[in-house]
């Protein structure tokens, strides 16, 4: 266990709640902005010039790596999360990020640019371990789905600006309109490295570890109140008592994170990476760092109103999250993501129709693949207003306070390393494949609509899973 240096910058109550909430959107905002940047620089003619224009096969891997590093950061918040705490394992992820956006900047060859990137997903793959579990520690329970939903949702607003970014550099000539939009990533993890100094530890994390005065006085700066406060008594009353049934039992290893017990913690567990796993596995990173290439390959379109039409696409997963982000706690989990993995389908399937014409040649295959942009537009907005944050919320929701560290880190590993295999293999499919691609993606979509629809076959203990968080 370690202590951090803290200053008291936010004083009690409201300003000290929104400082955490920002400094949670800001290391957000660095898991977007790394994703969208390379969307816009992959057909960079410097870009390709500088590394030996790479077969799609090698353009997979060089940018997909990252996502490969984003899930050994998981592996690595594994084992250190519970010493350092929440805040030294931000700034630990924030160094990482920080070192892999300077090599990334000045890469020369393919290693470099490969181990560069490698480096900047072990920090992002840290941080998306720990915020959203830091933040939910950290906000009362009728405000959680709202609050954690608003961290992806600045992924889609760091996606368009990363990708705007890209578009207007794409104006200039030489290295400088793909290595300045790479390091400006660096302000934003400043910028949290500063903020979280004034920040507190989890108080969850402090009564583990024995510090419970500690931890106590956080709630009452947090929630602006005395130890009596009804809000502060209960809180500090709960965690106790989990914390003591865990120590009846023991601290839980590896081993047992399947395990059957009395509060279904190997359910809770394969939920949470199930729900990670249809993050990534709908196809949304064919889009997010693919657009362009697609609107080139598959549509037909040449590589400015591509970049201007991907900007657009892009924005609409900005658009779309905004509903979760107000009404989340009110419509609950599982009916938005049913609908939205229908909608997802739906739109890869229309996609694939539509394309499948440029066989045939002539006006019709140019005005159906022209129509089939619609439907990425389509795709982008129902992807943001269900599965984009859904996930972050759910994972640490429905797990319990002796296995959360260890099984959010399982839950955010799945979304990584699928992340990884979409990104890998788009370049070649797309190549490829062409119009047949989408298929692929649309039977996933649909397969995920009963798999959502199964979670209520037993709708008491889901609803024990998801009241337990507040426990």
């Amino acid at each position: 266990m370690f202590k951090t240096p803290h200053y008291d910058w936010y004083g009690k109550g409201f300003r000290l709640r929104a400082a955490i909430t920002i400094a949670c959107q800001l290391a957000f905002v660095l898991f977007g902005y790394d994703q969208g940047v390379f969307s816009g620089i992959v057909g960079n003619p410097d870009f390709l010039d500088t590394f030996g224009h790479p077969s799609s096969g090698l353009e997979g891997i060089i940018v997909s790596i990252y996502n490969l590093g984003c899930f050994t950061g998981c592996i690595l918040a594994f084992y250190f999360c519970e010493k350092t705490g929440r805040r030294l394992a931000m700034w630990i992820a924030m160094v990482w990020i920080i070192v892999g956006a300077v090599l990334q900047t000045t890469a020369f060859s393919v290693p470099h640019i490969m181990v560069a990137r490698f480096i900047t997903g072990i920090g992002t793959g840290i941080e998306t371990s720990t915020v959203p579990m830091y933040q939910s520690e950290l906000c009362e329970a009728e405000k959680r789905g709202r609050l954690v939903s608003s961290e992806p949702l600045f992924v889609g607003v760091s996606i368009v600006i990363a990708y705007w970014f890209d578009y207007g550099m794409s104006f200039t000539t030489g290295s400088i309109a793909w290595r300045l939009p790479i390091a400006c990533q660096m302000i934003f993890a400043f910028m949290v490295i500063i903020i979280v100094f004034g920040l507190p530890e989890s108080p969850r994390y402090l009564y583990k570890h024995g510090r419970s005065e500690e931890a106590l006085q956080i709630l009452c700066d947090v929630y602006d109140g005395t130890p009596e406060s009804p809000k502060i008594a209960k809180e500090n009353r709960d965690v106790l008592e989990a914390l003591k049934v865990e120590q009846e039992h023991g601290e839980y290893r590896w081993s047992q994170l399947l395990k059957r017990d009395e509060v279904q913690t190997g359910r809770r567990v394969l939920l949470a990476y199930g729900m990670q796993f249809m993050n990534q596995m709908g196809g949304i990173n064919l889009v997010v760092y693919y657009i362009t290439s697609v609107l080139q390959l598959n549509v037909g379109l040449s590589r400015n109103p591509s970049l201007l039409l991907g900007g657009v696409i892009n924005l609409m997963f900005f658009i779309g999250s905004l509903y979760p982000t107000f009404f989340l706690d009110r419509i609950g989990r599982r009916k938005p993501m049913m609908w939205g993995s229908f909608g997802l389908g739906l739109s890869m399937m229309l996609i694939s129709i539509l394309l499948s014409f440029q066989n045939q040649g002539g006006k019709l295959a140019k005005d159906t693949s022209s129509a089939s942009v619609a439907f990425f537009f389509t795709y982008m907005l129902i992807f943001g207003a269900t599965a984009n944050c859904i996930p972050w919320v759910y994972v640490p929701e429905i797990l319990p306070l002796h296995v959360r560290a260890k099984g959010t880190a399982v839950g955010i590993s799945s979304n990584w390393i699928w992340n990884f295999f979409v990104v890998m293999i788009t370049p070649t499919i797309i190549n490829n494949l062409q119009w047949k691609a989408y298929l692929i993606f649309m039977c996933l979509n649909f397969a995920f609509v009963p798999l959502v629809v199964s979670h209520d076959s037993r709708p008491s203990q889901l609803s024990r899973l998801s009241l337990s968080f507040r426990h």
